[in-house]
């Protein structure tokens, strides 16, 4: 009998730590070009949740005469942008200036924060941060896509869709949250997260509805 032995080579294997530096390598931007951010107190009324929405009535009929405004924005927008390539500032500024206050309202009648909302407009893209909730925006002004605009209500379906789907988990969260804030005098932060969660999502939807930037909203509540 004849045995076949294969020696194998020997390889010398050697693990060496290489240090990379990070500061010139590109990093990919998560940020979106508009978030809202909600300053919660520790302690809040445990009536506020129940029955502050009553008090935002004012704000609220308000905040429905500048929805009208937006989407009448957002038409001349859309026509402006489709043959121009261009998004105006002074037209984006209204749409920010109605987004704003539109969310201060909501964060009011939802009773996560308990300073009544000033009847007062900026048209600045960052907030004063005079209030407990903010909302700023970085608009696409120049070099706009035309196409993904003029097909704007279709494109924007699937994040609708998700964005309902959010507002479902906010409102079971919202009911269960403001029992809670009955009971215990402050928020669940879980509960209180999604509702922010909530806001941060239909901030997006809009932002891209109404034409302020061609970014497509993710489909996360990040």
């Amino acid at each position: 009998m004849i045995l076949f032995v294969q020696r194998w080579p020997q390889v010398d294997i050697r693990w060496e730590m290489v240090h990379v530096d990070s500061s010139n390598m590109p990093v990919a931007s998560a940020m979106y070009p508009t978030d809202v951010e909600v300053d919660t107190p520790d302690a809040i009324d445990r009536w506020r949740p129940l029955v502050q929405w009553l008090l935002a009535l004012p704000h609220l009929i308000l905040m429905s005469a500048l929805s009208t405004l937006m989407n009448a924005v957002s038409v001349i927008a859309w026509f402006v942008i489709v043959f121009t390539g261009k998004m105006p500032r002074g037209l984006a500024q209204l749409t920010e200036m109605s987004m704003r206050y539109a969310f201060r309202v909501a964060g009011y009648a939802l009773g996560l924060v308990a300073v009544y909302p000033p009847f007062s407009f900026s048209e600045s893209f960052e907030d004063p941060r005079t209030y407990p909730v903010r909302h700023w925006v970085e608009p696409e002004l120049e070099d706009r896509n035309r196409l993904t605009v003029g097909l704007r209500a279709l494109w924007v379906i699937p994040a609708a869709v998700f964005a309902a789907l959010i507002m479902i988990v906010a409102h079971f969260a919202f009911l269960i949250g403001a029992v809670t804030v009955l009971f215990t005098g402050s928020w669940n932060e879980t509960l209180r997260d999604w509702i922010v969660k909530c806001l941060r999502v239909y901030n997006r939807l809009y932002a891209y509805g109404l034409l302020l930037t061609d970014e497509y909203p993710p489909f996360t509540t990040d």
